[in-house]
């Protein structure tokens, strides 16, 4: 007898559909499971066979042979473990056999019988969204916010049976409540001083452009970068699905909606693995920081203690705003639309001030040496952070709040939205006159710090962008003006003690 049951693996941030075919035949008593299973796939016939012998139903003494298709694709991971089993009862005519064309299954049986969640549940039941979904309760707010038509739960597998056969009903959906993320923000007010920074932080933003802080300890590199998420837009229904994607298989800490609705924020500690940051692996091919940080902010604290290998490595995630990891047996690629901002001290010591510093030639030139030209050439901001003024900290008033910055950088991105459908920083080289059109006195600055070779041909794109999205937080005309431009330039700090080169 033969059964065809539908179910999902994970194949790195995305689900593929599988049909867990089963035969049950004469021969030997035996349980086989082919088609490229992976341990924890294998694994699964014991975990079924002991679930149906708590549960109480007919063990088939027969020769059992379970088929993942396609065999192409290799299999992993407890989330097919409900599914063997309904085909189990299926081809044993415990079950109708109708419920093949109607039903997905996805959830993990534990010994006795119970159905546990498994980690990726939103790509894994988006890759069944057309079916009627059975999932364990821990997965059920994750798999409807994949955009499953139907999602029902079961607490254990002779629950699901008596569902299938008409005996029982699904158990609820619950009561979710939805609370607002950005009521746990740390909020921009707190900053007291900083004007340039601030600002920068606001160009950010609103260009999504990546943003470099280099100050002493002390000075509020980090507590500028932590305040970033509080003033970007929500996330669209497309980005939050992608992050949702990205989060369930990475199995990170979910909202309780199920769903991620706003930017997140990543800050991977200095020690971090290139694998870590990037994403890969070996049998299971898991989702880095830059792709758990897609939609939002990844913020690189101390970014001289990085490994130089490892900062390297994302010059070309954050150019293509997509990470492919190749490997013997597959290509995968996880997203990387992040916002990069990083902070660093501008010398070992820290000080970086003549006079102050304690550092000698050889430390120093170590210390810049970790930086290279090419990724600090990714930074369309590089500002310098001073100590902030004792008058700031004891007698100042607090900052604009995130919410009238977030007004402001909400309406600056619509006007690229509607300019050229995507951020400042993403404008192509060929659209900058037409999109960026230069006043004659921003046309002629320009012109003077490429003559004095203060700013190189790509660092002048990247000034032009700039002075965009000022322009655009400044609801200027379309022409951009020598203002505009200069305070790009400002916020292009030359940092040839760090990179080595021009601008």
């Amino acid at each position: 007898m033969f059964a065809t049951v539908r179910s999902t693996t994970l194949l790195g941030v995305v689900g593929r559909a599988v049909d867990v075919e089963v035969h049950v035949g004469v021969g030997l008593p035996g349980f086989t499971i082919v088609g490229q299973p992976d341990e924890v796939c294998r694994e699964s016939r014991d975990r079924v066979r002991a679930a149906f012998l708590s549960r109480g139903f007919s063990w088939p003494n027969r020769r059992i042979t379970v088929n993942l298709a396609p065999s192409g694709e290799r299999k992993g991971g407890s989330g097919l473990d409900l599914a063997i089993a309904i085909a189990v009862l299926v081809a044993d005519e415990q079950l109708p056999t109708n419920i093949s064309d109607q039903f997905a299954f996805v959830a993990e049986l534990g010994l006795d019988g119970s159905l546990r969640g498994v980690v990726g549940a939103a790509p894994l039941v988006g890759a069944v969204r057309d079916r009627r979904v059975v999932v364990a309760a821990s997965n059920a707010a994750s798999a409807r916010a994949a955009g499953a038509s139907d999602v029902v739960v079961a607490s254990d597998l002779a629950h699901a049976v008596a569902c299938l056969r008409g005996e029982a009903e699904w158990l609820g959906e619950g009561t979710v409540v939805d609370t607002n993320e950005r009521d746990h923000l740390p909020d921009l007010a707190d900053v007291r001083g900083q004007p340039v920074a601030r600002h920068a932080l606001e160009v950010a933003a609103a260009g999504s452009h990546h943003l470099l802080l280099v100050g002493p300890p002390g000075a509020g590199k980090s507590m500028l970068a932590r305040r970033l998420p509080s003033i970007l837009p929500t996330l669209t229904n497309e980005q939050s699905l992608s992050c949702t994607m990205v989060h369930s298989a990475a199995h990170v800490s979910m909202p309780a909606s199920g769903r991620v609705t706003h930017p997140p924020f990543r800050a991977p500690h200095h020690s971090i693995s290139l694998v870590g940051l990037i994403g890969g692996g070996t049998a299971a091919m898991r989702p880095g920081e830059i792709s758990l940080a897609s939609e939002g902010v990844l913020f690189l604290d101390e970014l001289g203690e990085f490994a130089p290998s490892v900062l390297d490595s994302l010059r070309q995630p954050l150019e293509d705003g997509v990470v492919h990891v190749s490997r013997a047996r597959t290509t995968l690629a996880f997203p990387a639309r992040c916002l990069l901002v990083a902070a660093a001290n501008p010398c070992p010591c820290g000080a970086g001030t003549p006079g102050v510093c304690v550092c000698d030639d050889a430390a120093r030139a170590k210390y810049l040496r970790r930086f290279s030209g090419p990724l600090l050439d990714r930074f369309d901001l590089r500002v310098s952070v001073g100590l902030p003024k004792v008058d700031d900290l004891v007698d100042g008033v607090d900052g604009e709040s995130s919410l009238v910055v977030r007004q402001r950088v909400v309406a600056a991105r619509h006007l690229a939205q509607l300019r050229g459908g995507g951020p400042n920083s993403a404008i192509a080289v060929d659209e900058l006159d037409r999109v960026a059109p230069l006043s004659v006195a921003a046309r002629a600055l320009l012109r003077r710090e490429l003559e004095v070779g203060r700013l190189s041909g790509r660092g002048l794109h990247r000034v032009r962008r700039v002075a965009r999205t000022i322009a655009d937080l400044d609801a200027a005309p379309e022409v951009v003006g020598e203002a505009h431009v200069a305070a790009a330039l400002r916020m292009r700090t030359n940092l040839a003690q760090l990179s080595g080169g021009p601008r």
